[in-house]
């Protein structure tokens, strides 16, 4: 709590030269600040508590939450249990039954196996006259089936000739494939896999290396499968740089970073914080940019020059940055989070509770829009027609929060946050492209917050541009579409000896063209 907070809440010595009159409003001036020393103590309180029990403490009364605290010890999944019980209200509403959406379709593009199943002897034969029967036909049933994986041994021969006649040419031999890994025990297929699993299904390396020596009785050490998925990053990293460079081209990048341990060799036992910080285009690619610290020296050196739209959330590190035409702008999700956060210290928050139902209500102007198909233009017109009058409300509900609200709470600092970067907020009714938030860009973060509890921090800082290469990879593929397993096993053999000038024909997108 800062001075000036306490020095509200100092005790003030009743002035007995006073009137009653000004005696009695300065103890209620005195009972009021009390009060919301009390929500603000409570606000900090009910957040530790979320922070030691985890998010599905959220749903948790301060009731629960204080009894959870008088356990000696309590488990993840106790308070998630606690957390899924419903509430005994006097009398339980009855609440509608949803229609089930019925029996799902497989997709048609996943090929079909039949199995013909026969009638028995008994039913060949009519049961009347003793006649054999003809088929007319099938009941036909559909279910999803997998083959489990196969581990085999792909022997490859290279055809060896020679001139019987003169002998003179000597032997020729049919040229060696281009491989991921020379010499590899393994094949391209095997790395693959390894670098997929990792990055795209969270597999630790360890987990890997015991899955292999289970299902084929073959030892490889986790330093091994290392070597490979460091190879495959070593390949990607031109290629992230080739996504870099039409990135900052265009007009419009989505940026937010997140902290990733990196594992130090100095002899201290310490990992080190770096982050991973990433840019992306709605629709587009996504590059991953490793840094061994949070400072603005990240996005200004790459971004550089660019004066496209750059859409982030109020992390000072972005401001001066890129071009002198650059337009920053903000992102609702994270002014709307920040309300949220104040409703879970404290539910029975009406203020909050009517800035989010505002806020909402100017997202849900864009889902119109979405569900009715409508295109850029047709969606800035909507806009342009309802967002101004929902943003007046939304402004005014957002100042009268923090009119009421104690300096130092949650609520006042999501109102405060809102206000600051209101300009940034509304920068959208300017620019047709820009979306009401961020959320692509936190999404693409979401598979480097689950690796990080499993492959739990990168092995050095030298190993981290090759794994913000190897995710950038990843999460475009995931984001336009494209199988990873085949776009790595397309692009990456041979690729080492393809000139720098011919790299960006092998990005995502310049892939995804030309094979659709």
């Amino acid at each position: 709590m800062k001075h000036s907070e306490l020095y509200l809440f100092l005790p003030v010595a009743p002035s007995t030269s006073l009137p009653d009159s000004e005696r009695v409003a300065r103890l209620e001036r005195e009972l009021e600040w009390a009060h919301l020393k009390i929500r603000l103590l409570e606000e900090r309180l009910r957040l530790e508590r979320i922070k030691k029990y985890g998010p599905a403490s959220e749903k948790l009364s301060d009731a629960q939450l204080e009894l959870l605290d008088l356990e000696p010890s309590v488990s993840g999944t106790e308070v998630q249990a606690e957390s899924e019980r419903e509430p005994l209200p006097a009398s339980k509403p009855k609440t509608e039954r949803r229609p089930h959406p019925g029996r799902q379709e497989l997709p048609a593009d996943l090929p079909r196996v039949e199995r013909v199943i026969s009638c028995t002897p008994e039913q060949c034969a009519c049961r009347v006259c003793g006649e054999p029967t003809e088929v007319i036909g099938y009941d036909t049933s559909e279910q999803l089936d997998v083959e489990p994986a196969r581990y085999f041994v792909a022997v490859t021969k290279r055809e060896k000739r020679v001139c019987k006649k003169c002998e003179v040419g000597g032997v020729v031999a049919a040229p060696v494939p281009a491989r991921i890994v020379e010499k590899s025990l393994v094949s391209d297929r095997v790395i693959l896999d390894t670098v997929v699993a990792k990055y795209s299904d969270h597999v630790p390396l360890f987990r890997q290396s015991a899955i292999l020596e289970r299902e084929t009785g073959i030892e490889i050490h986790r330093a091994t499968l290392d070597g490979w998925v460091m190879r495959v990053g070593e390949l990607a990293v031109p290629i992230a740089a080739a996504m870099w460079r039409e990135l900052v081209s265009g007009i419009y990048i989505q940026a937010d970073e997140t902290p990733v341990d990196v594992q130090m060799h100095d002899g201290g036992g310490r990992n080190h914080q770096a982050y991973l910080w990433q840019y992306g285009r709605p629709g587009g690619s996504v590059v991953f940019d490793f840094r061994m610290g949070r400072g603005r020296d990240g996005p200004r050196q790459f971004l550089g020059k660019f004066e496209g739209l750059l859409q982030t959330d109020g992390y000072i590190a972005y401001e001066g940055v890129g071009g002198p035409k650059l337009v920053h702008a903000g992102c609702w999700s994270h002014s709307r989070r920040h309300f949220f956060d104040a409703l879970k210290l404290n539910p029975g928050d009406t203020a909050a509770t009517r800035v989010v139902v505002a806020i909402d209500d100017l997202f849900a102007i864009d889902a119109g829009a979405r569900a009715r198909n409508l295109d850029v233009a047709a969606r800035q017109a909507l806009r342009a027609q309802q967002a101004p009058a929902v943003l007046e409300i939304i402004r005014g509900r957002v100042e009268a929060a923090r009119t009421g609200a104690l300096p130092a709470s949650a609520l006042a600092k999501a109102a405060n946050y809102t206000l600051t970067l209101w300009p940034k907020l509304t920068r959208f009714l300017e620019h047709p492209e820009l979306e009401l938030s961020n959320n692509l860009a936190e999404n693409s973060m979401r598979p480097v917050a689950l690796g990080r509890k499993n492959w739990i921090h990168v092995g050095s800082a030298q190993a981290g541009p090759k794994v913000a290469a190897i995710l950038s990879v990843v999460e475009s593929c995931r984001r336009m579409g494209i199988a990873v397993r085949d776009y790595l096993g397309a692009v990456l053999p041979g690729l080492s000896g393809v000139s720098i000038q011919r790299i960006a024909e092998f990005t995502p997108a310049a892939w995804a063209a030309r094979n659709p």
